[in-house]
């Protein structure tokens, strides 16, 4: 692939829970600098350019950006042509129908468990009741499209694949079960992996027998079709016991203005002070360079590669 096509853009190294597999604490401290809400747009502008499409935001936590609901409406009267957002949720009652209304067009909720207890160990103290009410909300605005991320961990929450499952089905959203990645603080929980294909085991008698496939240009996870109603799919990604690398066509920025080729390795072009002087032609090489640094994907691990384990899911925008 000679060119990015796509970019997960994180606003903010802040986040509001603290989930066992990202974080290692509420107290473990932030990044200093973030880029201004100018700086970020001209950066999505130089990613258009050159040859980005989808958009995606991220953080920590992006709703607790101030900026997020403005750079959304930027994005799509850029011509990006896919702007989608990840959330935990917690802010979504406030903020599901003005990201709606600048043209939010699919969103994803994290959510780990229904079961308020588990939910609160995993995340260190969520309020359950709060993301789900949030998310009823986000579901009212009638985005194109709503998917749930769960990452599953064994002995805490893998005993409710099956319920998430229906809840989500129930919804009209696409569940997707994330294996536990060996990234930062993933590491350290890694001795609870559940694999994408036991996953799928479990739930065999909820799914058409065929081999998951993945969605053209939108992302690694893998989908299977409900055995009941075809028009309901769930989805798996498997980083920790097959990577994914081969057709990557993302590039990553993290809230100080790093761009990134892969959430792996600590590898990136400094795009801040780029962004501050205001050249362009400066900003298009650094986004080139920065896909430049790209692993062969024929050969990288992706997640399970040692360097995977040094770097925080959260500062650079899982």
């Amino acid at each position: 692939m000679t060119a990015p096509r796509s970019v997960r853009v994180s606003l903010t190294d802040r986040c509001d829970l603290a989930c066992v597999y990202c974080r290692p604490s509420r107290k473990d401290g932030y990044l200093d600098d973030r880029l201004s809400f100018s700086a970020f747009r001209a950066l999505i502008d130089a990613l258009l350019a050159s040859g980005v499409e989808r958009v995606r935001f991220t953080g920590g936590e992006p709703l607790l950006s101030p900026h997020v609901v403005e750079l959304v409406r930027h994005a799509r009267r850029a011509g990006a042509t896919d702007v989608a957002l990840t959330t935990n949720g917690t802010r979504l009652g406030r903020l599901a129908r003005p990201l709606r209304d600048a043209g939010l067009q699919r969103l994803t909720l994290s959510l780990d468990s229904l079961r308020p207890a588990s939910f609160e160990r995993i995340t260190r103290g969520g309020d359950l009741a709060r993301v789900l009410t949030g998310f009823e909300t986000a579901l009212e605005v009638g985005f194109d499209e709503v998917k749930l991320n769960c990452v599953v961990l064994r002995g805490e929450n893998d005993d409710e694949l099956e319920s998430i499952t229906r809840w989500a089905w129930e919804r009209g959203v696409v569940p997707r079960f994330i294996e536990v990645m060996p990234i930062g603080e993933g590491a350290r929980v890694a001795h609870q992996l559940v694999s994408a294909a036991e996953i799928l085991k479990r739930l065999g008698h909820l799914l058409e027998p065929d081999a998951p496939v993945v969605d053209p240009e939108r992302g690694p996870a893998r989908y299977v079709r409900s055995l009941a109603d075809s028009g309901r799919r769930l989805g798996v990604i498997s980083g920790a016991t097959d990577t994914f690398c081969d057709n990557c066509d993302r590039l990553r920025v993290s809230s100080t203005g790093v761009v990134r080729p892969c959430l792996a390795k600590d590898d990136g072009v400094e795009a801040a002070s780029i962004l501050e002087g205001g050249d362009r032609e400066a900003l298009a090489r650094a986004i080139v360079d920065a896909w430049r640094l790209k692993p062969d994907g024929g050969t990288w691990k992706g997640c399970t590669e040692e360097t995977a384990r040094t770097l925080s899911m959260r500062a650079i925008g899982g």
